[in-house]
């Protein structure tokens, strides 16, 4: 494989790192976008590929974009999940609520799973502070050197 033009995989994310027209090493400038150190040429991760064809389409669907950039369906789908993008005007292929199931148009809960998660995981930092039970200190209590959470027998 030549590395000069290889492509590395970060999730399902493809990013490139070396430029495709002089081999120099690309370099991040934010939005999934790269530029060349040697020659300026600029390349696009999946992520800035789907986003600059929004920005021309928009209200495109996943099979559209996928199609015109070469972004797996898959990629995107986990984009919208990721709130990187909204689906829009679309019939019948919003994502679902990972809880209850609602249509939602981009992340992974709709906004009253959202609540009742955040609400969840503060009660769970409340009862972990009252029992006492906190992070840090590999395990040990700092004033005595003793273990924490061994139970004796």
């Amino acid at each position: 494989m030549d590395m000069r033009r290889a492509i590395f995989s970060m999730g399902e994310l493809h990013r490139p790192s070396y430029c495709e027209k002089c081999g120099g090493v690309l370099v991040y400038k934010g939005l999934g976008e790269y530029e060349c150190e040697e020659c300026g040429h600029q390349e696009y991760d999946d992520y800035g590929k789907v986003r600059n064809y929004l920005d021309e389409h928009k209200g495109a669907n996943v099979a559209e974009i996928s199609d015109a950039t070469g972004v797996t369906h898959k990629s995107i789908r986990d984009m919208i999940k990721d709130n990187r993008f909204e689906i829009i005007n679309n019939a019948g292929g919003y994502i679902r609520c990972e809880m209850c199931g609602a249509n939602i148009s981009s992340g992974r809960l709709c906004s009253k799973c959202e609540q009742l998660y955040h609400r969840q995981l503060e009660e769970e930092a409340r009862r972990m502070r009252k029992s006492g039970i906190q992070g840090g200190s590999e395990g040990f209590r700092e004033e005595t050197g003793e273990r924490r959470f061994i139970r004796e027998r």
